[in-house]
């Protein structure tokens, strides 16, 4: 396994790569890998000869009042897994590298943006398509696999990818759960012991919702009433947003039909998680 630190290194080692023929499959990541990660990892070596890494907290995707300072690193640990998970590359360029004095140039996505994150996170999917459109032209990956978790991020980087015209293809991986449900993210690190026992409130309010429609509720209203009631059994819960959206467009749904999303955002004490699941 090779780590690279160097933009201009990353983009001659990805070209003399495709001038092999070889296939690339990229994860991007912010570091403080957790299983969730390497699942993203086994898929993209399936579709790929050589698989690279991206560990970078991006900056540009925080708001000012975010934590961007305190986010969970451990680069040795990262290291050690990506060894694990047979990783070809690890890219780990630093801020500067990525955002040289002076940067003014910015990816914006207008349409599946605007609801959700985009409205309670206002740049931040303005920071999350600037770096994936560097990642791409310096990693030139194949194929890219995101995870499931991040659904409207998911969406927004296929439709990146289509407007953009990048040759790449995207793969978005199911969510991997710990045991109990909880959806894996690095941010479970801050939660306490007892606020992790309260987590599993998100989880468990979406499969209620699924049950509920499955029996035949389909109004987003009462849907959305049944899961927030789900949610603050659990004391330190807070709910940012409980939406039913398009799976394509991401427009909120008044009526939930087959392969709708729900999709949420809640404070667990001052840890903001976010989880969805597909009505079927």
């Amino acid at each position: 396994m090779e780590w690279v630190t160097s933009p201009t290194a990353m983009q001659r080692t990805a070209l003399r790569l495709r001038r092999e023929g070889k296939r690339i499959g990229l994860v991007p990541t912010m570091g403080y890998l957790h299983e969730g990660h390497l699942s993203l990892v086994r898929e993209a070596r399936r579709h790929s000869d050589v698989t690279v890494v991206s560990i970078f907290v991006n900056p540009t995707q925080f708001g000012p009042n975010e934590d961007l300072k305190s986010y969970p690193r451990d680069p040795a640990r990262d290291r050690k897994m990506c060894a694990q998970t047979k990783v070809d590359y690890v890219f780990a360029p630093s801020e500067a590298d990525m955002y040289p004095r002076g940067h003014s140039t910015y990816v914006v996505e207008e349409s599946l943006s605007r609801h959700l994150e985009g409205a309670t996170r206002p740049t931040h999917f303005r920071g999350v398509c600037t770096v994936v459109a560097k990642m791409f032209h310096l990693v030139l990956p194949d194929v890219a696999v995101f995870g499931g978790k991040d659904a409207q991020q998911a969406a927004i980087m296929e439709r990146i990818v289509r407007d953009l015209n990048f040759p790449v293809e995207i793969i978005v991986a199911p969510t991997v759960r710990e045991p109990d449900g909880l959806a894996m993210s690095s941010r479970n690190a801050y939660l306490s012991a007892d606020e992790r026992k309260q987590a599993v409130c998100l989880s468990h309010a979406l499969h209620w919702a699924q049950e509920a429609f499955r029996k035949g509720q389909h109004e987003a209203a009462e849907l959305k009433s049944g899961m927030a009631k789900v949610i603050l059994y659990a004391p330190q819960a807070k709910v940012d947003y409980i939406e039913c959206v398009h799976p394509e467009t991401f427009e909120i749904v008044p009526v939930v039909k087959k392969g709708a999303v729900v999709v949420m955002a809640v404070w667990i004490g001052k840890t903001r998680l976010i989880d969805n699941a597909i009505m079927e």
